[in-house]
């Protein structure tokens, strides 16, 4: 493995744990430039059944994967099958098929300009959204409509089956479905150019368990002539011809690492219980069925955020009852008697709807704007269409509805009636539905919601704090604005105050409290959170076994002197020094 080029290393982003060591092996996609050209009107039916025979051919190409998909490893075939059936959806009736099919006839220009127009247009929409989770599903539908091109263009895709055993895969980008179809006893691992850590693409790293990188800009520049390359899932490296005090450096962590994933999957079969005996809940936050494995394995003990928009958003149309319930259904029935709390639609602001756009233009400051809650209530007929799938989907196993973005108590009764209206009629035609109706609750996520959370809780099944949204609105920062994303701090007083306020209104009605936003997932905050006064934490999958190994070792006493130290400190510097003061004592 000796090399004569100089090292270099690269950064990205770290979406899957774990060091690959092998040759390089660049990966071609097989896409080809696309030439923009007029079609005369009497031929666009003829571009418009060549567009649509390409979209034929690449659906009928999806169900062979999935034929191949069910040869993977146990622990990844359920996902991959989920990933190409998501594919799948996305050239049955998608906004991008529609738009594409649309572009050909409005514009007169050829299928493979007015596909890649409208992919460019989708990929737009989504990187507005400030959700990485939501943003990072623009890898499925590029996946989507690059199998068509290759189709259109009738360009060979290159498989990995021919990749040598022990490689590593270098690309300017891999699909989610390019990710399900790799060997783990082949490939020790990949990085592209791009992608993000919630993408398709990250959560088959995961279930692969496959070390990867993405979103390192200028990699294939840099891996040109490169002979070994290093991926660093840890740290989001990608090391070029390391030298020999590099090489050796990296097999000790490689060697490190796989000590420590045997101890956290040990972790994740113990119980989530603090070191003075005190029993916490730890679920898990996902929007599609394939991440409920992962979940289970993980120790998840059930799911604390379904996000449900992410099926409104990459089509033209809205999904009816049917489609939104057989999602939910599989999520219900996949988690096997544990509750999931299903979010109701939290469109609006940076997540958008193209079919809900058209009847409700953007306002001047969408964040502040027709969003979530609002929204249902906007349009009742929206909010009940989705309420019967969910409470259709109650009839598989445990569930809960969670309301997003509540601000008044108000807005909780017209939720609360309109899904006892639904129910009604539901039962009135013999259709089956959860029995007895499942517990609705509010998402505390604005100051309003916080501070009101008394009254709240009043006419609330239970809370679950949103602390992503509650620190955004709190701070007034936007923090996709690169501008002042740096003063964005959930450690800020201010906001802790503010959960203060809701776990006491919480438990003083006697009802459950949780935290699902990013902080849940972070070990940092645990000791915090629990001396704050939670018991119950949602987050990313793969958050689980860190966050249940520190709990284990945080005296909940001690944890409530950190809390209540912090919530009494002048500014987040200070907060911060107390907590990493608390970790080290650890």
């Amino acid at each position: 493995m000796k090399t004569d080029r100089a090292e270099r290393t690269l950064t990205g982003l770290p979406v899957s744990p774990g060091i690959a060591i092998g040759p390089v092996y660049l990966h071609d996609p097989g896409i080809v430039a696309v030439t923009a050209y007029s079609i005369p009107t009497a031929e666009l039916e003829h571009e418009r059944l060549r567009f649509h025979r390409s979209v034929d051919a690449a659906l009928l190409q999806i169900d062979k994967l999935r034929a191949r998909a069910e040869m993977l490893p146990e622990s990844a075939q359920e996902a991959a099958v989920a990933l190409l059936e998501v594919h799948r959806q996305m050239l049955s009736g998608s906004r991008l098929v529609r738009g594409v099919d649309r572009r050909i006839r409005e514009n007169r220009i050829n299928a493979e300009a007015a596909l890649e127009t409208e992919l460019a247009a989708i990929v737009e929409s989504f990187s507005a959204i400030a959700d990485p989770t939501i943003r990072s599903r623009v890898d499925d539908v590029r996946g989507a409509g690059h199998r068509v091109l290759r189709h259109l263009t009738q360009t060979a895709y290159h498989s990995f089956a021919r990749v040598p055993t022990g490689s590593v895969v270098l690309a300017e980008e891999l699909t989610p479905a390019d990710a399900a179809l790799m060997d783990p006893a082949r490939i020790l691992g990949f990085a592209a150019a791009v992608g993000g850590v919630e993408g398709h693409t990250a959560i088959m790293a995961r279930a692969l368990h496959l070390p990867a990188v993405l979103g390192v800009r200028g990699l294939l520049d840099a891996a040109a002539g490169a002979s070994i390359v290093v991926v660093d899932g840890v740290d989001g490296q990608v090391v070029f011809d390391p030298g020999p005090d590099t090489l050796a450096a990296f097999r000790r962590r490689r060697a490190a690492l796989a000590r420590q994933r045997r101890r956290l999957v040990a972790v994740a079969a113990l119980p989530a219980i603090t070191d003075d005996g005190v029993a916490i809940s730890l679920n898990a936050n996902i929007d599609l069925p394939a991440e409920v494995d992962e979940a289970r394995a993980l120790g998840a003990d059930g799911v604390g955020l379904l996000r449900t928009e992410i099926q409104f958003m990459n089509r033209e149309d809205l999904p009816d009852e049917d489609a939104q319930y057989e999602m939910l259904r599989a999520v219900v029935e996949g988690l096997d008697g544990r509750t999931v709390t299903i979010r109701t639609l939290d469109i609006g602001g940076d997540k958008r709807a193209p079919a809900l756009a058209a009847h409700f233009p953007e306002g001047p400051n969408p964040a502040l704007g027709l969003r979530a809650i609002r929204y249902s209530l906007k349009v009742p007929r929206l909010f009940e269409t989705q309420v019967a799938a969910i409470l259709r989907a109650g009839a598989h196993g445990s569930i809960r509805i969670l309301l997003p973005m509540l601000t008044s108590v108000g807005e909780m009764r017209q939720a609360r009636n309109i899904i006892q209206r639904t129910a009604r009629r539901l039962r009135r035609q013999g259709v089956a539905i959860a029995d007895p109706l499942p517990p609705i609750g509010a998402m505390i996520e604005t100051p309003a919601a916080a501070l009101g959370a008394d009254a709240l809780a009043d006419h609330s099944d239970f809370f679950a704090i949103g602390t992503n949204d509650l620190t955004m609105y709190t701070l007034a920062i936007d923090r996709s604005d690169e501008q002042v994303a740096s003063l964005y701090n959930p450690f800020h007083p201010a906001v802790l105050r503010l959960i203060v306020f809701a776990v006491t209104a919480a438990r003083e009605r006697g009802i459950p409290i949780s935290v699902c936003g990013e902080i849940a997932g972070d070990p940092r905050y645990t000791a915090l959170l629990l001396g704050l006064g939670l018991r119950e934490l949602s987050m990313s999958p793969g958050s689980l076994p860190r966050v249940k190994e520190r709990l284990r070792a945080v005296d909940v006493a001690e944890a409530q002197t950190l809390a209540a130290r912090s919530v009494a400190a002048h500014d987040a510097a200070h907060v911060m020094v107390l907590v990493e003061h608390f970790n080290a004592s650890l």
